[in-house]
């Protein structure tokens, strides 16, 4: 019992004292920050590798799939395709694709005739274009699916303008780790039924808002902490599914801090052709968190 009292004495003592620094920032410089971070994520999904240009995500099971415009094709691809590409040959090593003759499908800017797809979970990720499209393999939970693009999608030129919640300076609040016994590997639902997203988990991060005290489980991402969590707003303002933060790894004193005016929609917001983790049960929290991106179906197609 002493010792569990002396870690929630240290874990309040420095909860608090995240609070007195908090109220100690420069609030028109952070608004600025939040301002410039916006931007920023704006111009990530315009980027013709941004999420916008998605328009297609077909799921490959062993076997060969002929792909093109023509409506006969196993995989019809819309957009400015030759009426048959080619073939994906699918086995449990990956995707080969072998064109066509005299269809013009280029990879690094040379024409291909065949080549081995290497997926996104390998260092050099394979992308071939054919006119305004552009594919690539991805591999989720042992599965393959092309992932389609459309670097001329008109949807692309009238995206926006983003909605946001006002900026709120007291939903930067700072959080302390509470490490697992040792890091474990977490099982998270995502918006395809049965692929799930298996991040490892240091531990939860605590935090309070108002005087109440949460937590969130925090998922590894290189050098920092990711958070999928949802909360009250997710049933009108922001989307159903939850939303996406990331702070630094935790400091010397196991203390970060998460900036819900940088929280942000997944890419599923935006159109149906991403593998998006969702918010769990225990990272839904049960408040209203009015800051950062909310959610437009206007913006979605």
């Amino acid at each position: 019992m002493k010792k569990i009292g002396l870690i929630t004495a240290l874990l309040l003592s420095l909860l608090a004292c995240g609070e007195q620094a908090e109220t100690e920032i420069d609030v028109a410089a952070y608004r600025a920050e939040v301002m410039e971070w916006r931007a920023g994520r704006l111009d990530r999904l315009l980027d013709p590798m941004g999420y916008l240009t998605q328009t297609g995500l077909f799921w490959l099971e062993p076997g060969t799939y002929r792909f093109g415009a023509q409506a006969d094709n196993d995989i019809v691809l819309a957009g400015d395709a030759a009426p048959v590409i080619g073939q994906f040959v699918v086995d449990e090593d990956g995707v080969t694709m072998r064109v066509a003759a005299g269809v013009d499908v280029r990879s690094d800017e040379q024409p291909v005739s065949e080549i081995k797809m290497q997926d996104d979970t390998m260092p050099a990720p394979t992308l071939v274009t054919h006119h305004s499209l552009a594919w690539s393999v991805v591999k989720r939970d042992g599965r393959f699916a092309v992932r389609l693009r459309d670097f001329e999608n008109p949807f692309v030129a009238t995206f926006g303008p983003l909605p946001y919640f006002d900026i709120d300076p007291t939903l930067r609040v700072t959080a302390v780790l509470q490490p697992y016994d040792e890091p474990r590997v977490v099982n998270v639902d995502t918006v395809i039924e049965g692929l799930g997203y298996h991040p490892m988990s240091p531990g939860t991060v605590a935090f309070e808002i108002d005087g109440a005290r949460y937590d969130l489980e925090a998922y590894e991402s290189g050098e920092r902490l990711f958070f999928v969590f949802g909360d009250a707003t997710n049933r009108d303002d922001t989307y159903g599914a939850g939303r996406f933060l990331y702070a630094d790894g935790p400091d010397e004193n196991s203390t970060t801090i998460l900036d819900f005016n940088r929280a942000y929609s997944p890419p599923c917001a935006f159109n149906d052709f991403s593998t998006c983790p969702v918010a769990s049960p225990r990272n839904r929290l049960p408040i209203r968190i009015e800051a950062g991106e909310k959610y437009d179906e206007a913006l979605h197609y």
